[in-house]
């Protein structure tokens, strides 16, 4: 856990869920393994990984952490109110948040699930007439969607996060190759080093291989603090790359069965 002397360089030092007030354990989300045995989790003032397989509620708890911290519910910053699809789950009115004492001066829920809608508000709001700069020149002054996926992904990345601030991502890998993973990983770097905060959700062992952090595991029976060597995602990986041959194999002989 992360120690006490860093308490005053972090935005959000943790979350509690208020389990006196949860009506029902047995409905969604609540009936999901971690969240039903969900207590306090508290955040690494760097960078905090949570992971696990999918269906663990890896995206309901960041969606749920982003929303109790003001980010729209389809990513973006605070100042975000578009919705095109109201699926986000209630779990958010039963988290305490504990604030550190710095109050951030940016931030960004970035969510790889609802991207293109962000991609399209910006658009839509730049044609509104205004006096003030374009909204995408904040993104690299390139409209989102005249990209590819990975490109667009990339240029928020780089041109949108300023430093001084708390960043929620979810499966931010999910449209880039490993080499702007590891370029992803240099630009997480350059922003701690100016004070930023990040809660991260990935599958992504690269994304995962930042040194000062902390990885929660959730699984059907809990939260468990892992290493990036104790978890499934490096461990599957290093086992296909070092026995390609005899992995495949195994594989194609499963299918046939």
């Amino acid at each position: 856990m992360p120690s006490r002397i860093y308490e005053q360089d972090m935005y959000l030092r943790s979350i509690e869920l208020e389990r006196e007030r949860v009506p029902t354990f047995a409905e969604y989300p609540f009936h999901l393994g971690a969240i039903q045995h969900l207590d306090k989790l508290e955040f690494h003032p760097k960078v905090t990984y949570i992971v696990g397989e999918n269906g663990m509620g890896k995206s309901t708890l960041m969606e749920a952490i982003a929303i109790a911290w003001g980010f729209n519910p389809e990513g973006g910053t605070k100042n975000f109110t578009f919705s095109t699809h109201a699926s986000h789950s209630n779990l958010f009115e039963y988290l305490r948040l504990a604030r550190g004492l710095k109050k951030a001066r940016d931030g960004f829920f970035f969510r790889a699930e609802s991207y293109y809608n962000l991609a399209s508000n910006i658009d839509e709001l730049d044609k509104e007439p205004g006096s003030g700069p374009a909204l995408i020149d904040s993104y690299g002054g390139k409209s989102l969607h005249e990209q590819s996926h990975g490109e667009s992904f990339f240029a928020t990345f780089m041109n949108r996060f300023g430093g001084n601030g708390l960043y929620i991502l979810d499966e931010p890998e999910a449209a880039l190759s490993p080499f702007r993973q590891m370029a992803m990983l240099s630009n997480m770097h350059e922003l701690i080093q100016t004070n930023s905060q990040f809660i991260i959700s990935t599958h992504s062992p690269i994304l995962m291989a930042y040194p000062d952090s902390i990885i929660y595991y959730l699984t059907q029976d809990g939260i468990e603090t892992r290493t990036l060597e104790q978890t499934d995602h490096y461990i599957i990986m290093k086992e296909f790359l070092n026995n390609k041959e005899r992995m495949l194999r195994e594989l194609m002989e499963d299918a046939k069965e």
